[in-house]
């Protein structure tokens, strides 16, 4: 973001505004912890902000200060869009395009009020007045630390915004393990610890409040798990059946597609979930080293993210789309 981008948000903030800040569908930590952590900021600057989801958030990341005050888009469609057409400025994080907003997408790009956009995915789309846009970064919430600084206000980053930060942080970092983890990155987080969280704290409620439910998914995925040593590749399958049996709820198949890149040799993995509601194959797509996902997941499946990190969807039957799937590793 150049300096004169700094100055044109400067200036829109420099009086109470009714601001809509907006993650992306089914959010995600670094979604929730970004928007959240806006939220309290521009709280405190005064402005009348408000996050409003696309649709629900994760049980696990219902303990994040503000979160209770999102609203939910999906369960109350008039009400979320008359409060859009209300807002004076719109913040999107963690997302570069609409239509990752689902049905809010046409109501967005109806609005005549600036854009400010906060991500760090490639392609951005150019709907934004404002784009701090890098994919060098892990996370759209260490961009929010320097968002804040770059205002000039790191003095007002207290320990509820710290925590929502920190939180964004830890998830999409794969808890510091990804390569996109610098030593900036845990300079700002020896800060954040600095202004009062517990991150020993934080890593429970987010990673150590299991349901027996959720393990025992857990278990059916890793016995859907197929490795082709040959290819370097092992997916997981889970169907709608599977999840109904274990009483799905959202957010408990996070982190699943990542035990494949647990095994020896394994560096692309992959997770292919049925969600017979929406007609769909939700995929996630995760690699080590330099294979890029981003580029499989646009180029075979309607998707893309980061390099080790990318998401996608199918519109065929799960049988089919594993049977494509296959098709495409043995060809590459």
């Amino acid at each position: 973001m150049n300096n004169e981008d700094i100055r044109g948000i400067k200036q829109l903030l420099s009086e109470p505004r009714r601001i809509a800040i907006i993650p992306h569908r089914s959010p995600d930590g670094d979604a929730m912890g970004s928007t959240l952590g806006l939220w309290h900021y521009l709280i405190g600057l005064g402005h009348q902000p408000f996050v409003i989801a696309p649709n629900e958030f994760p049980d696990f990341l219902a303990w994040l200060p503000g979160s209770e005050r999102v609203i939910i888009y999906e369960k109350d469609k008039e009400a979320g869009t008359k409060l859009l057409r209300a807002a004076e400025i719109v913040f999107t994080l963690d997302f570069n395009a609409l239509h990752r907003t689902g049905e809010m997408e046409h109501v967005l790009a109806a609005l005549k009020v600036p854009f400010v956009m906060i991500d760090h995915h490639q392609k951005p789309d150019g709907y934004a007045e404002y784009r701090y846009s890098d994919t060098a970064f892990g996370s759209t919430c260490e961009m929010l630390y320097n968002f804040i600084g770059m205002m000039g206000d790191e003095t007002r980053i207290d320990t509820k915004i710290a925590t929502c930060i920190y939180t964004g942080i830890v998830t999409d970092s794969g808890s510091f393990r990804y390569p996109s983890t610098t030593s900036a990155t845990h300079h700002i987080v020896a800060d954040l610890i600095s202004k009062g969280i517990d991150n020993s704290e934080i890593h429970t409620l987010l990673f150590d409040n299991n349901s027996f439910d959720r393990l025992q998914l857990i278990g059916c995925a890793l016995q859907n798990m197929k490795v082709f040593p040959e290819y370097k590749t092992a997916y997981i399958t889970l169907s709608q059946k599977e999840l109904d049996q274990h009483h799905y709820v959202k957010g408990d198949t996070e982190g699943i597609v990542n035990y494949g890149l647990t095994i020896k040799g394994i560096i692309f993995a992959a997770i292919f979930i049925e969600h017979k509601d929406e007609n769909i194959i939700k995929i996630s797509f995760r690699s080590q080293g330099d294979f890029d996902v981003n580029q499989f997941a646009r180029d075979h499946f309607n998707g893309g993210g980061h390099i080790n990190a990318a998401g996608g969807k199918s519109n065929q039957s799960l049988k089919e789309t594993i049977l494509k799937f296959e098709t495409i590793i043995k060809g590459l």
